[in-house]
């Protein structure tokens, strides 16, 4: 990986952000998370869908959020019956996460979660891109978000080249992902980020041929470029 990885330059910030929100505008998902500013629903969202494909979220999410309405029942319902309900969603130390969370946001601030990043960092199950989710998507702000999937999108349209899991690149594409974040329109951009990463710039197949990124894409027009023969258009 190359010693110094730069910060791209404002005009290819521009071009990225109004490309990537374009293209959100004609095709992000319509998905329930995203017509509301509740954090406590924004919270449950995120960490139904740590490791858990969306089809298997979206009928959960609803039973969960009729079940548990709010951070105040959550934390007072039985460990067992909240286990029980997460079901079959997989990897239930999730529930219990979300229910410790639920436990202290009542304890020590009336049963909301705050805004700011270093109160949201001191729960117990919410991580840096938690953090940043909630922050962006509940309270508007311009915070950064990194996933799996926002990763492999900045990875491959400024980097192109270099070890994608290691520390070091890990630490660049947070710092890239707040470069990019814009002024406005913070909801939208790091949703169709997430979109963009789970619809078009997929981990094997990409649609390149369908990409608005492919002329500015390092990953296509270096060592990628070899990807495009395997690139399939989007399914009408």
């Amino acid at each position: 990986m190359p010693r110094h990885l730069p910060i791209p330059a404002p005009p290819a910030r521009r071009r990225f952000r109004q490309r990537l929100l374009t293209w959100y505008r004609r095709h992000g998902r319509d998905l329930p998370w995203r017509k509301t500013g509740d954090p406590y629903h924004i919270l449950v969202s995120e960490i139904m869908l740590q490791q858990t494909q969306v089809d298997r979220v979206l009928p959960k999410y609803a039973e969960w959020l009729e079940k548990y309405p709010s951070m105040h029942v959550l934390a007072s319902a039985p460990e067992h019956e909240v286990t029980e309900t997460w079901r079959p969603l997989g990897y239930n130390i999730r529930p219990r996460r979300l229910q410790s969370i639920a436990r202290e946001a009542v304890a020590r601030y009336g049963g909301e979660l705050p805004s700011d990043e270093e109160t949201l960092l001191s729960f117990k199950g919410i991580g840096l891109y938690t953090a940043g989710a909630i922050r962006s998507f509940a309270f508007g702000e311009r915070a950064a978000i990194l996933d799996t999937n926002v990763a492999r999108v900045l990875f491959r349209v400024f980097v192109g080249k270099g070890e994608l899991k290691s520390h070091a690149m890990t630490k660049h594409l947070w710092t890239l992902s707040a470069t990019l974040i814009p002024s406005r329109h913070v909801f939208d951009f790091n949703q169709a980020l997430m979109d963009f990463g789970a619809m078009i710039c997929v981990a094997r197949n990409p649609k390149c041929l369908v990409c608005p990124m492919k002329k500015d894409c390092r990953w296509i027009t270096g060592d990628g470029s070899r990807n495009t023969r395997r690139a399939r258009p989007v399914p009408k």
